[in-house]
């Protein structure tokens, strides 16, 4: 009985302990989040979702959940959705904004007075600048549209499809742009964005016809290529971006976007030659046409090799 006492009593001192330790902690947290926040751009503070980190945390965590747990539960015993007319709407839909993010890019910046060196962050409110720090959000906001790649995925039970490599690219990318559009929308950071922009009108299109059926996959021949040209992109930014750790003078304000940049570069670079290696050494990702070709060189080798 007197052992139940001391327990209870030791739990009655913690308790108010621990309460007062997690009020502290808050509250501390809150103090530096509101020190750091007031240096963020006040151009897009009121812009939608722009107004705290915590809407977009909560849809990405969400994301994340239902991909990898709660979706493929509720998907177990049922068949999987035809979603081919969904389908061939939705890419062909992401390849027109992505084509209109281009043009916006390019207009705000990219083709009308920017070096491709060190290019500042235009932080006034001159029709340019705004139209770049829009062009930001508008990029930013697809990263959420491009979500529902995997969720359809996993509503066509394509479970093999909802990779490491899928996941976290389209839930890091929206999180750390959010960053951007609230404290550095424009100037050098924004061309890797530009550039996968074109990569995706590339890449969708793809898609879009390969939702379109089987009388379109004999003009497929060209997914490997797909990869390559990402691989490309990521090479192309890491040397872009790469270019500012050379530089004597470049007054960039928020110079942790070029590191970030810099190493997204280098981890998508691993990561696609990773998933380069592992889908097309043997074909496995290869359109169907091309499995058997692909299957019969292999083959071919191994003959070769042990003649």
């Amino acid at each position: 009985m007197s052992y139940c006492q001391e327990g209870s009593s030791t739990v009655k001192v913690l308790l108010p302990l621990a309460v007062m330790a997690f009020r502290e902690f808050t509250s501390t947290a809150a103090q530096l989040y509101d020190n750091w926040i007031k240096d963020a751009d006040p151009r897009t503070k009121d812009w939608l979702l722009m107004s705290s980190p915590l809407p977009q945390t909560v849809i990405i965590v969400f994301y994340i959940y239902f991909v990898m747990s709660l979706g493929p539960r509720l998907m177990e015993n049922r068949k999987p959705f035809d979603l081919k007319r969904v389908l061939v709407i939705y890419n062909f839909s992401v390849v027109a904004y992505s084509l209109y993010m281009c043009y916006e890019f390019v207009m705000s910046g990219w083709g009308t007075g920017y070096s491709f060196s060190c290019d500042l962050v235009d932080y006034t409110r001159s029709p340019k600048a705004m139209r770049m720090a829009w062009t930001c959000w508008l990029y930013y906001f697809s990263k959420f549209i491009e979500m529902l790649d995997t969720i359809f995925f996993v509503l066509r039970k394509k479970h093999n499809q909802v990779t490491f490599l899928h996941v976290y690219h389209h839930s890091i990318m929206p999180f750390t742009w959010w960053f951007g559009v609230r404290f550095s929308p424009g100037g050098l950071g924004t061309f890797h964005a530009l550039l996968n922009c074109i990569v995706h009108v590339i890449m969708y299109t793809y898609y879009g016809l390969s939702a379109l059926g089987p009388t379109y996959q004999k003009f497929l021949w060209w997914k490997k290529h797909l990869t390559s040209v990402q691989l490309i992109q990521f090479v192309i930014i890491t040397c872009h971006i790469s270019q500012y750790f050379l530089m004597k003078d470049c007054p960039y304000l928020y110079p942790i976007f070029i590191y970030i940049i810099a190493l997204y570069g280098i981890i998508f670079l691993f990561l696609f030659l990773n998933f380069w290696y592992h889908a097309y050494t043997k074909g496995k990702r290869l359109p169907k046409v091309l499995q058997n070709t692909t299957v019969q060189q292999n083959n071919n080798d191994i003959h070769h090799k042990k003649d």
